[in-house]
């Protein structure tokens, strides 16, 4: 039975907050701050132009507050009311936007859709109930020690736009989660008249971490599926949830998993579909990366992806980067999703060699895509044949003979 999806105009907030484009940025946070979003429609009178966003403005610490928003504006996807809740899901991911306007037919503004609204409708949706979290959360390799300084947050922002991070103490036990709206108060100290405060900057980000950080931290128990993540994240009004082991972190489950399940579940919209209609998601890189690299990956996905084609349709392919922060080396775990018309496959790999280590994924998921239509072929070739459904093994005719001789001579 198809899926009747919900579309942005009935889950979008309407009348939301907007900024003039000659705003100061200190004016732009106090609102962010206040009313907990993140991004914020910019207009130039009734005309939308764009949207500022904290995670802009977080990578521009150096600016001073009195700086024009216009300045830092962003480009949002285009969301219309009739667009449908994969679609916005999408888009989000695409840009990484925690948030974009709906606009109307004449480009007005008439409201805007964030992941939270998109996780909100979630529950009861066809697909996601049976998905565990160990499967759709990424490895929770990274984590922030709760007497780190809030300065060694701003070498992890990229980290930061993604997800929260685990605080753990010095036994490894989680004690909290640090996000990016928790920058919020230390990345500037405005006095009247909105300018920077410069005697108090430094101090502000020397603090420890244990100072911003939210505590406790959200957490669900290995086992739970993604209904009950997208739940826990709506009643709490969180972006992330912890899956624990011991009191220690091992997954994180953000939004943007969730979202990458209600896109893999989603057929394309026309034809069967072809190996430039796969959505190939890769989070987790640095923004100092080469960006060469991304490049070099797309080239490599692209093949292998071609050779999954033969067996499945693929849908959608999602790749993390998770570096490690206790290992002394540059290694990192790389974590792959895909999900195909037939299901769902997943592999992972540590180690120094980034590229190697996708080459060596994409081969792995194309082996289980291989057995997997393997084993659909001799199921059906069972059936087909008569044989039963509990049948598992086949009969040896040589060894049959040898045990009907030895019986022969037995009687």
């Amino acid at each position: 039975m198809p899926v009747t999806w919900p579309l942005a105009g009935e889950l979008m907030t309407a009348r939301p907050v907007t900024l003039p484009h000659d705003a100061p940025i200190s004016r732009a946070l106090g609102l962010m701050r206040s009313r907990a979003i993140h991004e914020i429609p910019i207009l130039q009178g009734r005309r939308l132009l764009g949207m500022i966003t904290f995670e802009t403005i977080a990578r521009r610490s150096s600016r001073s507050v009195a700086t024009k928003v216009g300045h830092l504006l962003v480009v949002p996807p285009l969301v219309t009311p009739g667009s449908t809740l994969p679609e916005v899901a999408a888009e989000l991911l695409a840009t990484g936007l925690r948030a974009a306007p709906v606009v109307g037919r004449k480009g007005e503004l008439l409201g805007v859709i964030s992941r939270t609204d998109l996780v909100r409708a979630l529950p009861g949706l066809v697909g996601l109930a049976h998905a565990p979290v160990e499967k759709i959360g990424r490895s929770a390799s990274y984590f922030v020690r709760e007497n780190d300084t809030v300065r060694h947050l701003f070498g992890q922002i990229r980290l930061l736009e993604e997800h929260a991070l685990p605080v753990v103490d010095k036994k490894g036990l989680l004690v909290g989660a640090v996000g990016i709206e928790d920058l919020g108060s230390v990345l500037w100290r405005p006095t009247v008249g909105g300018k920077l405060d410069v005697r108090t900057r430094g101090s502000a980000l020397d603090v420890e971490v244990r100072s911003i950080m939210h505590s406790p931290a959200f957490t669900v128990a290995a086992g739970s599926d993604a209904i009950e993540a997208a739940r826990l994240m709506s009643r709490e009004k969180i972006s992330s949830v912890f899956v624990v082991e011991n009191g220690r972190p091992t997954r994180i489950v953000a939004q943007t998993d969730l979202l990458t399940l209600v896109v893999g579940i989603t057929p394309p919209t026309h034809g069967r579909g072809s190996v430039e209609d796969v959505y190939v998601e890769v989070t987790g890189l640095r923004g100092s990366s080469d960006p060469a690299l991304l490049a070099d990956i797309d080239h490599l996905v692209a093949g292998s992806l071609k050779r999954i084609a033969h067996h499945v349709r693929p849908i959608l392919l999602s790749l993390h980067l998770s570096p490690h922060s206790t290992h002394r080396t540059s290694d990192l775990t790389v974590e792959a999703r895909l999900h195909t018309d037939t299901g769902i496959f997943y592999a992972s790999h540590t180690g120094w060699n980034l590229m190697a280590g996708i080459s060596g994924l994409m081969d792995e998921l194309t082996s289980q895509v291989q057995r997997s239509q393997e084993t659909r072929r001799t199921k059906g070739r069972r059936r087909s044949s008569g044989a039963g459904e509990d049948e598992t093994e086949l009969v040896d005719p040589e060894l049959e003979r040898k045990i009907r001789s030895a019986t022969a001579a037995d009687e």
